[in-house]
């Protein structure tokens, strides 16, 4: 532990810089301007984070899901291929992937064999755009890990993970690059036929009570 240090001690209420080490005692000075005063001795007993490294390696990291509705999630017809292959980032993605595809789709069957037919999905697409989207960006560390990765669907859909550093590790710096990233994959999801998944609010229910109360006049 050194003066300067970014250590976390929820358990202290610490979150911020130490700014002196005694004998007894260790200040953190919080976010908020406040001074933590911890016991010495507690950092020996007790665990906390230090952030020294993140500084070191000069990357923060963003770990991250989209979660997005089961519903949304097909294949793709030839049009929609066609179209979002005159994106930059996906061109090479889907020429390689159609060659992988046409070349399973073609192989030799025996007689009244039943074929596993492969086709381009739109989540499968998805991610390859968000990978090489990260990929392409400026202000994602490219020399550290980076990840998109689909973990287990539960009640809140599918989680599409973003797992990636920032080149840039100031605080608010990081926050406007996360937000960048995150806005910008949010908007695309409708050219991929996708939808973005929440639990229902009371405007949604409310449509749907009005709707079905439309049709009930309708039909008396």
């Amino acid at each position: 532990l050194r003066v300067g240090d970014w250590i976390e001690m929820p358990k202290y209420g610490a979150d911020g810089d130490v700014v002196d080490i005694a004998l007894h005692t260790v200040k953190v000075q919080n976010w908020d301007r406040t001074i933590t005063t911890i016991p010495t001795y507690r950092f020996i007993e007790d665990s906390f984070r230090n952030w020294r490294g993140m500084t070191a390696t000069g990357g923060r990291r963003i770990k991250r899901a989209l979660h997005l509705d089961a519903g949304s999630v097909r294949f793709l017809t030839e049009e929609e291929i066609d179209e979002l292959g005159r994106h930059e980032l996906l061109a090479d993605y889907l020429r390689e992937k159609g060659r992988e595809i046409e070349e399973w789709n073609g192989r030799p069957r025996g007689e009244g064999v039943v074929p596993a037919v492969r086709r381009l999905t739109n989540l499968g697409t998805f991610r390859a755009y968000v990978e090489a989207y990260l990929r392409a960006h400026p202000k994602v560390h490219q020399e550290m890990t980076l990840l998109v990765r689909q973990l287990a669907p539960g009640a809140d859909g599918i989680p599409m993970e973003v797992y990636c550093f920032t080149n840039d590790i100031r605080w608010g710096a990081y926050e406007g690059i996360q937000g960048d990233i995150f806005d910008h994959l949010f908007s695309v999801l409708p050219s991929f036929g996708l939808r973005a998944f929440q639990s229902p609010s009371g405007s949604d229910v409310r449509g749907v009570l009005e709707a079905w109360g439309s049709r009930s006049g309708d039909a008396a």
